[in-house]
């Protein structure tokens, strides 16, 4: 297999696929998938038009990716704005497809990448990013993926864990991006919860809609990023709130705690606080301890860091981000958030520059290079 072809042949291909009318994101998804199709075929059976393949093979797959973003949409449109409540019907084709993409044969992180590509309807890149991994290795994932379920039998359906897992990874893209896809994330946990008597179920229910209830404070008029910090709380969804903190509270009297309930412990106790000073970061900490033990995740640990700096002080905080890896999404931002509040505003200033350098999405880069520009000029830069 000659990889450097295949690299070279990259951009034409794109650009063919663009002239027919692919948008640029798609077009790259597609070829990304036909690479990937060519490094398992051709070693055995090499084309005598590679160009030509790639062709066909990457428009097949722009093909069957807008057939199913159009029917992921068609779904969509179908659903209000923001997710009711009350009692649901019991099935649901789309959160049993869920349970079929979660299958046996396939590690939890496999089912929940092919799951999200497949169902979900979010793009390679989308999927990649969520795990913070590579473009390209999120491809071959979901390429394995499909190819270990390619001649099974979809009689066997995955396990709750995976398929919460899956509704939890939808509901973050959609809470950064999308106000659908978060909506489609809350309207099927409350049909699992409908069906299945399960307190991670519950947990991760409420901790949907703690968060989805804090969305309208998240962003100004302009679209400016607002932290949580800052934002006018009377913006807050207090109904869902009060759902929210009911479904968990009665999860939690079930002495089964689960990541999700722990994440939602957090998330109730920043909703409850009338002001941001009022907030009870030691609970939270403790919290996070609980959730550092459940989980073991270097963000959670990131994540705790900065609470602890809240907690005790902005010394501890940076104390505990010095036992993390440095390239940790956040890290950056992190530090520098904890060094201004140390009062070390030249090291801040210029760490904000660098986090908004790496920041996964606009709006954030936007808010650190903000952050960056407000503590220059203080120093009179």
């Amino acid at each position: 297999m000659d990889e450097a072809l295949l690299r070279s042949l990259t951009p034409g291909v794109l650009g063919i696929l663009v002239r027919r009318g692919a948008d640029f994101a798609a077009a790259e998804d597609a070829v990304q998938d036909a690479l990937v199709e060519a490094l398992r075929v051709w070693p055995a059976d090499p084309p005598r038009d590679a160009k030509g393949w790639l062709v066909t093979a990457a428009w097949r797959k722009f093909l069957d990716a807008t057939r199913a973003d159009t029917a992921r949409r068609r779904r969509e449109s179908m659903l209000d704005d923001e997710p009711a409540a009350g009692p649901v019907p019991a099935v649901d084709d789309t959160l049993q497809l869920y349970f079929l993409c979660a299958h046996p044969s396939l590690t939890p992180s496999s089912a929940v990448a092919l799951t999200l590509r497949a169902v979900g309807g979010l793009t390679t890149r989308q999927i990649a990013r969520a795990y913070l991994v590579p473009e390209a290795t999120m491809a071959q994932r979901i390429s394995r993926a499909k190819r270990t379920v390619s001649d099974v039998r979809f009689d066997r359906p995955g396990d709750v864990a995976t398929v919460l897992r899956v509704l939890y990874l939808v509901f973050n893209e959609g809470y950064s991006g999308d106000v659908d896809l978060a909506a489609e994330a809350i309207r099927l946990t409350r049909r699992l919860a409908a069906a299945i008597d399960h307190p991670e179920v519950a947990g991760l229910l409420a901790l949907m809609l703690l968060h989805h209830a804090r969305r309208p404070g998240r962003t100004a008029a302009d679209g400016a990023l607002v932290p949580l910090a800052e934002q006018d709380r009377g913006r807050w969804d207090t109904r869902m709130i009060a759902e929210g903190v009911t479904i968990l509270q009665a999860a939690l009297a079930r002495d089964r705690l689960g990541e999700f309930q722990a994440q939602a412990a957090v998330a109730a106790l920043h909703a409850d606080a009338r002001t941001a000073e009022e907030t009870d970061w030691v609970q939270i900490v403790e919290w996070y301890d609980e959730l550092a033990r459940l989980t073991d995740s270097p963000v959670v640990r990131l994540n705790r860091a900065v609470a602890l700096g809240e907690a005790d002080g902005p010394r501890a905080g940076l104390a505990a981000l010095a036992s993390l890896d440095g390239s940790l999404p956040r890290h950056t931002a992190a530090t520098a958030y904890l060094l201004e509040r140390d009062g070390d505003l030249p090291t801040a200033a210029r760490l904000y520059a660098e986090a908004a350098r790496k920041a996964p999405t606009l709006p954030e880069r936007d808010y650190l290079t903000r952050q960056a520009a407000r503590l220059n000029t203080l120093l009179g830069g």
